[in-house]
């Protein structure tokens, strides 16, 4: 079920955003990272469109950290550039990300905090989440929220890992997004875990 909101944004989410302060300029850029279709001004006000690009863009970029880690290429090079085209390290004053599979570092706050989660640290709990490898990442979003004047956006829902036996790994995810200056949207909150079980 996909809902789709125009408001202000409330609670955990408006905290986490605000913090994430930008100055916005007339500079063209392509709307969702990676996509060469569709150009926005780092003025314009974000859509659900372009949310739902990000994040499929966000899973081409998983798998395509995994592809190059399969190859012995330079995966580590592939998930910094994940990281760059993606989060909004750069620019934003706070960045909350929350991966799936971390205990001990529970929170991200920097790239190389990030990049050892993607990609792991020999005796940390990180394993490497993007070098599994993954095939596909699929997404359904429970709802996207939009502020009012399209600053600031919010998707949350599950997305699906699909490993190379076929099998899907069902995780939850909340993500905040805001436009960088050169027009792209960056990820200012990522928090994912997995569904609760009572076993």
């Amino acid at each position: 079920m996909k809902k789709i909101f125009a408001m202000p944004m409330v609670g955990v989410a408006a905290l986490a955003l605000a913090a994430c302060g930008e100055t916005a300029t007339d500079d063209t850029a392509t709307a969702a990272n990676g996509d060469e279709t569709a150009t926005a001004a780092a003025s314009d006000p974000i859509t659900a469109d372009e949310v739902e690009a990000a994040q499929q863009a966000w899973g081409e970029g998983i798998v395509n950290i995994g592809n190059t880690y399969t190859e012995e290429g330079d995966y580590r090079a592939a998930a910094e550039q994940h990281i760059a085209n993606f989060y909004g390290y750069e620019g934003n004053e706070t960045l909350l990300f929350k991966p799936t599979l971390a205990a001990e570092d529970q929170f991200r706050g920097n790239p190389d905090e990030a990049l050892s989660y993607f990609v792991g640290t020999e005796g940390t709990e990180d394993g490497g989440f993007a070098i599994a490898p993954y095939t596909a990442v699929r997404w359904e979003n429970e709802g996207t929220f939009i502020d009012e004047d399209g600053s600031t956006a919010m998707a949350m829902g599950n997305y699906y890992f699909t490993g190379t036996d076929g099998n899907e790994t069902k995780v939850e995810y909340s993500f905040g997004y805001v436009r960088g200056d050169d027009g792209n949207l960056d990820i200012v909150l990522h928090h994912s875990s997995l569904p609760y079980s009572a076993n």
